[in-house]
């Protein structure tokens, strides 16, 4: 997975750029690249396993028979003709028709596998122009893909689809929830064995995530989950199965309309987990088809005159409620006003909550969807929450929690994702595992820091290579005032920060070589000592930046006001170069330092809120509420955030 991010974002632009200077639009577009992305990643996954197959297979008269689907049953790929491998599809040339060869290709598959019959694009690819199609093969025929191993290709698909969300590609965006939303949920309820739902499945990210919190586990998923999905949209149905494919899961996702269709899957009542990001504020649902619907068991909401229900958050909370098995858990996205909704929907939400069942509520800052930038809430459902805390809620404040992705989006980073999910772990009093993450973190400063030796060792042969080329120059213009206080000044900063890197490196070797003891005194310890070294790697970025800057600055001012480019002294060539190679040097260590000091920072967070590995109130952050408050509070939950004291 190293260099994933960077593969992700030249894959894109390579595709998007493809697309702006054609005349397609984005919705005639995304799909035909998914399907490719789903084709390239089959491929992967059959020659994973490909050579292992065929090692196996039993022979007659000394040959091997071929290899048939059935052999790659329960191998997390799927078995693919000679005419449906990508490398024979990239190899196509440009007389040949390639759509022709794609559709081909995707019927193969389908006729295969009953559960993509229909889904894989296929005449969309007839709207494509054939070069483009060649360069799109060509754009997924990247060869940093060839060796990649993991779950890249599912990591790409879900990397695509969440630029085809930015771009309103299809559904206005709405068939995608951002990952780190659908990760936070899942560290909350936990999804590790039986039925997952999603009533309102999108492109399947839920059931995905699910998947890859069982992986963590070190578990099959496909052994441990059982998925089922409904969706109204049927190219979000494509989507949703293409994704699960290419992830080498499957599910029973079907064509309904949520509000209406509840005996899809007979589920009320049975689902070990339910998990969904519904639509939000949705109204003008038909009260009189629904008022009998057994996943109402708390009542309609607010019926207007026309005798529609003016506002469907209620119906989506009450299902998720009622779909849920004795000791089921449910987590699903929520508009931050239907907490504090008046009227019928507050008459439902006295009842759900007086259930015992609402667990933890999370807040949401704005921007972290690509199509609306409202605030929203991540609640969550236990019905088996012991009984110790069936009258307590925990409520989350994750609204000054964030990560910048680009101008407009923001998203949790791994580590604040984990941060969050171990104040939910002290809530539950599993205060080990909160032990176990801030060891992790201290684990993984030290490996951080180790690495700064070898930096800072080419760092500083770089800076010895690029001061030794000037030597001759200065030495000949010794009398210039300026360059010879411009030189001064780039040996000072340099001497010093060298000897505090020495300092610093000397101290880790020293001081840290053995891993902190995993007891919480031990890490509170090492956490303070570790304070000064991520202190030292704040102020050390600024001295190394200021000894590239200075040894800039001396090159510029030789060359633009002391004609060093017209001596003989002055060799250009090499100066530059060897000034790009210090800035490249440069860039690498301070990534190290910033990365050194950043996870020393997670664990001086946690252990700065919670000291002693218990659950405290932390004003702006968390608080645990009892029912009795919030029924004093006429059963509004919303007010807590941003004022837990």
């Amino acid at each position: 997975m190293e260099n994933i991010e960077a593969i992700e974002k030249r894959l894109w632009s390579s595709a998007d750029n493809l697309r702006a200077n054609s005349n397609y639009a984005s919705n005639e577009y995304f799909l035909p690249v998914m399907g490719l992305i789903f084709l390239r990643h089959a491929y992967s996954r059959y020659l994973a396993v490909k050579d292992k197959l065929e090692a196996n297979l039993p022979k007659r008269g000394g040959k091997p028979r071929s290899l048939a689907k059935e052999d790659f049953s329960g191998k997390g790929a799927i078995y693919l003709s000679p005419e449906s491998q990508f490398d024979y599809l990239v190899e196509l040339r440009d007389a040949d028709d390639r759509a022709a060869a794609i559709i081909h290709a995707m019927e193969t598959i389908e006729k295969s596998y009953e559960t993509l019959k229909g889904v894989l694009p296929k005449a969309e690819y007839r709207e494509l122009d054939n070069d483009v199609i060649g360069q799109l093969l060509r754009t997924f025929n990247d060869p940093a893909l060839k060796s990649a191993s993991g779950d890249v290709f599912g990591r790409i698909y879900e990397y695509f689809l969440t630029g085809f969300a930015d771009q309103k590609a299809h559904d206005n965006g709405e068939f995608f929830t951002p990952v780190s939303l659908v990760q936070m949920i899942v560290n909350v309820i936990e999804p590790d064995h039986g039925t997952v739902l999603d009533p309102a499945c999108g492109s399947g990210g839920m059931f995905v995530q699910s998947a890859h919190f069982v992986e963590r586990l070190h578990h099959n998923p496909t052994e441990e989950l059982t998925f089922f999905g409904m969706e109204k949209n049927a190219t979000t149905i494509r989507l949703a199965k293409m994704n699960l494919a290419v992830h080498g899961l499957e599910g029973n996702i079907q064509k309904a309309i949520t509000y209406y269709d509840w005996e899809t899957h007979e589920l009320v009542g049975k689902a070990d987990f339910v998990m969904a990001n519904p639509p939000f504020n949705v109204d003008e649902v038909d009260a009189e088809k629904i008022k009998n619907d057994l996943r109402l068991p708390f009542g309609l909401p607010g019926v207007n005159k026309a005798k529609k229900v003016s506002n469907g958050n209620y119906l989506w909370i009450s299902y998720f409620h009622s779909y849920l098995g004795a000791k089921g858990r449910a987590g699903f996205v929520m508009s931050s006003q239907a907490s504090s909704a008046g009227h019928g929907e507050a008459e439902v939400r006295r009842k759900l909550i007086e259930t015992g069942d609402v667990d933890v509520m999370i807040a949401i800052r704005s921007n972290f969807f690509y199509t609306r930038t409202v605030p929203c809430e991540l609640w969550h459902f236990d019905r088996g929450k012991p009984v110790g805390r069936r009258d307590q809620v925990l409520m989350l404040d994750a609204r000054n929690v964030y990560r910048k992705v680009t101008r407009k989006i923001y998203d949790f980073s791994p580590e604040q994702l984990a941060n969050l999910s171990a104040i939910v772990w002290l809530y539950r009093g599993e205060a080990g595992r909160f032990v176990d993450i801030v060891q992790r973190y201290l684990g993984r400063t030290l490996i951080e820091a180790v690495k700064l030796t070898e930096l800072v060792m080419t760092f500083h042969k770089a800076y010895d290579a690029m001061a030794d080329a000037t030597i001759p120059f200065l030495r000949a213009v010794h009398k210039n005032p300026t360059l010879n206080d411009l030189a001064k000044e780039r040996e000072d900063a340099a001497k010093a920060c060298f000897q505090e890197l020495e300092v610093w490196i000397a101290r880790i070797a020293k001081d840290w070589k053995k891993p902190c003891e995993q007891k919480l005194a031990a890490q509170k310890k090492r956490t303070t000592e570790l304070d000064a070294l991520a202190t030292a790697c704040r102020d050390l970025v600024k001295d190394v930046d200021l000894v590239c800057k200075l040894a800039a600055r001396l090159v510029d001012t030789a060359e633009k006001d002391a004609g060093a480019r017209e001596q003989e002294a002055w060799d250009g060539r090499l100066i530059n170069r060897l000034e790009k190679e210090l800035d490249a040097h440069r860039k690498e260590l301070v990534e190290q330092l910033k990365q050194t000091a950043y996870f020393q920072r997670q664990a001086h967070w946690l252990l700065s809120r919670f000291p002693d590995a218990k659950l405290v109130p932390v004003p702006g952050l968390c608080k645990v509420v009892t029912r009795a408050v919030i029924k004093a509070a006429d059963w509004v939950l919303p007010r807590y955030h941003g004022r837990l004291s």
